[in-house]
């Protein structure tokens, strides 16, 4: 697979892991519903930057280890399309269950410094983010990925992360696109697992093909 190519599918996979309902999304909504769509905006700024952090970790440490362990490259693989499966198989069981909002306070003073810190921490501390992240690089990025990646991947994956949960904010912060979300939840999270069940059995049955 060439590098660009294997970067568009990278991106593309760490879009539908943001996208998939988690801590990191009911932060997001709460406190745009909650405190205000500025306090969303900047809890999606702080998910944006935890996104940065991790893909420079998984960039620096995998590259390292994958140029000199080719078995660990393909068993990295495996791993990783399993997990995108099992975390599929979570992201359907869960389609028909509403979000839960219980300990939102609705109409509390905003603080941005506060969300943007809260949504940092909230990315940084949640270990499936790292697995996810760790096992997308391990599957789809070359095992010799030329400079320019280094270069591209950050920014890109903060724009993904950060857009996200800025288009989160602000549909959460508006009544409309907030009830035509929740109406249809169960569909779009079936959607986004059957696309994430796709990509790991291909990981999975690919796992061999060492330069891909």
């Amino acid at each position: 697979m060439p590098a660009s190519t294997a970067i568009v599918t990278i991106l593309a996979a760490l879009l539908l892991g943001a996208m998939s309902p988690g801590p990191s999304f009911v932060i997001v909504a709460r406190n745009a519903i909650g405190l205000s769509r500025g306090d969303g905006l900047a809890t999606a700024l702080g998910m944006g930057i935890g996104g940065v952090f991790f893909s420079g970790i998984a960039l620096l440490g995998l590259y390292t280890l994958l140029a000199t362990v080719e078995w660990l490259y393909v068993a990295l693989k495996v791993a990783g399309g399993v997990y995108l499966v099992y975390l599929a198989s979570k992201i359907w069981r869960g389609a028909a269950k509403p979000l839960a909002f219980s300990d939102m306070q609705t109409g509390s003073r905003g603080n941005p410094r506060k969300s943007f810190w809260i949504g940092l921490s909230t990315q940084l501390s949640n270990p499936k983010t790292a697995v996810y992240y760790g096992s997308i690089f391990a599957a789809l990025l070359p095992q010799h990925p030329p400079v320019w990646c280094y270069f591209v991947l950050p920014p890109a994956i903060f724009a993904i992360e950060a857009g996200w949960y800025t288009v989160v904010a602000l549909c959460f912060s508006s009544k409309r696109p907030r009830e035509i979300y929740l109406r249809w939840k169960a569909w779009i999270d079936r959607i986004a697992a059957s696309a994430v069940t796709a990509l790991g059995l291909r990981l999975i049955l690919n796992a061999h093909k060492v330069g891909i």
